[in-house]
């Protein structure tokens, strides 16, 4: 697309075709996203409906080399994206250009970047023909005389407006039909967009001048017209670069997929494509390369940096049995991977995928935006109408004059900048949050984002890591380290995750190991054994009493640290009360800080917990939570986000468990931790890809920063199409002589598109807390190459 309000022209033609139930088109990705009915409608009919418009249409932009090339696609040439799989063209194919074809001004042609670069390209081609037969047009014009003084005699004899005319054709007839094949679109698609508006801009002056220039000459405009036509080039070569730049992101994120896999068949490694990858295939992963499939470590052990993906800036220990995810990076060791998900069904496609329909997507803002664009070019079309007529029938001005007038209102009040206005900015937004781990789903959740006054927060697997930690350690009369190494010893024989906690607290201690024997486990209880000869039981109340121990000296202590919503762990040494061992959920580590930037953004933080009040108070007061609601059941959670909601307070719920679901759902914004359930995900409207507090505030900053960029752009928009229109018209010429000639129309309506787009990519330099993820789509063939 050309010019942003040219979307009307595929949401008219597509939404018109039956079965299709809604269409979202975003100028700056290139794209479109169709919902429709597979037995009303097909994809071939979609598809020959977009080519219809003028328009390629190669599917979804995702690259050749995740895609499953193993089935013939249906129809031929068309890049389907269904559940199973994402289907890629051959080269050649129809709706797929070949490497040397330019793509015009198509869709993205199967990859992210390939059509907005060709664009780029063509439209400067497109303003340097015009430009290059424009200076000629001016320098032997009146204008050439009266500002450069330029006397010298017309070239081989001929007419000035002669002269002009021939000069103007390369201009019309290639620089500008672009303008009058998407007008010509626009009209068919009964809908008006700016095309129309630069088409009867350029034509008119220019027909007019043909008709004087063949009646035997006149005043003309084709100096006029052309210079309007290089002006209005220029601002969307400038514009399209800076569209370019919005959809780096999704770019990135593209390109982060190694081409190439080392798969291990019959024991020897081959090298294929990563398409021919198959779920099921053991894949090779050398230091240094890139793992190309989701799947799971058989062999080996080493450290994986994830951040292209999750944002995660500390590598990950991978050893057997850990899942690995496609597209990171294998640091260190030699891995073996069997690979589970390929293709389409990676995390990273999804990512994209994910990515691809937020930036798609429009806000309630944009789509008034949207039907406003289309009403102000009926306004600009009638006000030229307008104009023309009031100039020739209220004043003595000549013909061309109030043409000049006409052809000004007509140029000026294009709304390009109102089209680019909010997707430019949704666009990057939805990129800044994807290379941080925060992928927003669709539009509505940047813009909700931005007015959260209450985030609440699920404390267990959000602000907790939800796996229980050591937090006191009381001896009785006796060495701790001593009654420690006798505790691990047992505890190491548990499966229990409070056993657990107690192993890894002595390994940080750095507690020697010792040899548990005769071990009896007693479930709900404790277990006993014996070490070094001393008969050791740990476990609660019931189980060291059943032993016969005297705990009168340790209840009083026992109370307070229960109290404290801690469990308490009573350690017993051949008939003595030897210990007591204090067991909490652990907060993560930067849960703390993420309260602290929430309450520093003016936004309150509330707990919710389904755990006893004690539990619930004191990690509230270790992170700093003023409101805590405890003892919730899971059904009453949405109810108690409704509750809140009631007070007229726009609130977010942060989750991770199936029990969270339906106060995600509820919620003005519903945002779920990564590592949490499929359900949880699933109803969430925004995914934190590195289950990490932190994102919470980067988020609503994302957010807010997205919503100001719209808000500042729509109200350029508006406000300059409001200053402009008058001027250009006229009105203000018999008094103060302000005069707008369609020239200088076309650089300020081209200078206010790209103020527009650059204000937008402004966001790129939002201060966000934490190191950016360090994001790489170096090429890298995954590996070692």
């Amino acid at each position: 697309m050309v010019c942003a309000t040219q979307q009307s022209t595929v949401a008219a033609v597509l939404g018109r075709r039956p079965g299709v139930l809604g269409v979202e088109v975003n100028p700056v990705a290139q794209s479109a996203t169709v919902v429709f009915d597979p037995q009303r409608t097909s994809l071939a009919e979609l598809r020959n409906w977009v080519t219809a418009c003028g328009y390629h249409c190669a599917g979804q932009s995702v690259p050749s080399h995740i895609c499953d090339p193993m089935q013939e696609p249906d129809p031929p040439g068309f890049t389907a994206s269904p559940p199973e799989r994402i289907r890629s063209a051959p080269e050649g194919a129809a709706g797929r250009p070949p490497p040397d074809e330019a793509m015009g001004h198509g869709g993205h042609g199967g990859h992210g970047g390939i059509s907005i670069a060709a664009m780029v390209a063509d439209m400067r081609n497109r303003f340097l023909v015009a430009v290059a037969f424009s200076v000629p047009i001016v320098v032997w014009s009146p204008i050439g005389e009266e500002v450069f003084g330029w006397h010298a005699p017309v070239p081989f004899g001929l007419r000035q407006d002669v002269w002009a005319l021939l000069l103007s054709l390369p201009v019309i007839f290639y620089s500008c039909s672009i303008f009058f094949s998407g007008a010509v679109g626009a009209l068919r698609a009964r809908t008006l967009d700016m095309m129309v508006l630069v088409a009867v801009g350029v034509g008119a002056g220019w027909l007019y001048s043909l008709i004087v220039t063949l009646t035997g000459g006149g005043d003309v405009f084709y100096e006029a017209a052309t210079v309007l036509a290089s002006f209005v080039l220029l601002g969307h070569w400038f514009e399209m670069r800076a569209r370019g730049g919005a959809n780096d992101a999704i770019r990135t994120l593209l390109d982060l997929a190694p081409a190439k896999a080392v798969v291990l068949r019959d024991g020897l490694p081959v090298e294929v494509a990563t398409a021919e990858v198959a779920a099921g295939d053991l894949l090779l992963v050398r230091p240094g390369t890139k793992i190309a499939a989701d799947g799971v470590v058989e062999e080996g052990e080493s450290e994986v940096d994830e951040s292209t993906v999750t944002g995660e800036s500390l590598p990950v220990h991978k050893g057997p049995g850990s899942p690995v995810v496609g597209a990171t990076l294998n640091a260190n060791g030699t891995l073996r991977v069997r690979a589970t998900k390929v293709g389409a069904d990676t995390a990273l496609a999804q990512i994209v995928k994910l990515v691809q329909e937020a930036q798609n997507s429009k806000a309630p803002g944009q789509r008034l935006a949207d039907r406003a664009a289309f009403w102000l070019v009926l306004v600009a079309l009638v006000g030229g109408a307008l104009t023309l007529a009031v100039w020739l029938l209220a004043t003595d001005r000549p013909f061309s004059s109030a043409m000049l007038f006409a052809i000004t209102v007509v140029v000026i009040t294009c709304p390009d900048a109102l089209g680019l206005a909010t997707p430019t900015a949704i666009m990057v937004g939805a990129g800044l949050g994807a290379r941080r781990g925060v992928l927003f789903k669709n539009a509505m959740a940047l813009e909700a984002s931005a007015g959260i006054h209450t985030v609440v927060m699920d404390k267990t697997g959000t602000l907790t890591r939800g796996e229980p930690e050591v937090t006191d350690v009381i001896s009785v009369g006796g060495d701790e380290d001593e009654v420690l190494r006798l505790v691990a010893a047992v505890e190491r024989e548990s499966e229990h995750p409070l056993a657990d906690a107690v192993v890894r607290y002595a390994a940080t201690r750095a507690i020697a190991a010792a040899q548990a024997r005769h071990f009896e486990n007693m479930p709900g209880h404790g277990a006993t054994a014996v070490v070094d000869g001393h008969r050791v039981a740990v476990g609660n109340l019931r189980l060291i009493e059943g032993e016969g121990v005297d705990l009168a000296a340790v209840s009083a202590r026992r109370e307070e640290l229960a109290a404290t919503g801690r469990t308490v762990v009573i350690a017993a040494v051949d008939g003595r009360a030897a210990a007591l061992i204090g067991i909490a959920d652990a907060p993560r580590e930067t849960s703390a800080a993420a309260v602290a930037d929430l309450q520093g953004l003016g936004v309150e933080v509330v707990m919710l917990t389904g755990d006893n009040r004690a539990t619930a108070e004191r990690i509230a007061q270790r992170l700093g939570i003023d409101t805590v609601i405890a003892e919730v059941l899971p059904r009453d959670k949405a109810a108690t986000i409704a509750e809140l909601q009631r007070g007229g307070r726009k609130v977010a719920m942060v989750g991770d468990g199936v029990n969270d679901a339906p106060a995600l759902a509820q919620a003005d914004l519903g945002i779920a931790i990564g590592a949490g359930t499929d359900v949880a995900i699933e109803t969430a409207d925004l995914v934190l890809m590195r289950s990490d507090p932190l994102d919470v505030p980067t988020a609503l900053r994302i957010g807010r920063g997205t919503v100001r960029k719209m808000r500042q752009n729509l109200g350029w928009a508006i406000g300059y199409n409001a200053i402009a229109l008058p001027i250009a018209a006229g009105v203000f010429e018999p008094s103060t002589g302000l005069i707008l000639r369609p020239e200088i129309a076309a650089l300020a309506m081209s200078g206010s598109s790209v103020i527009v787009a650059v204000n937008a990519l402004a966001l790129k330099r939002l201060r966000l807390p934490g190191p950016a993820p360090a994001v790489s789509a170096d090429g890298d063939n995954g590996q070692g190459g």
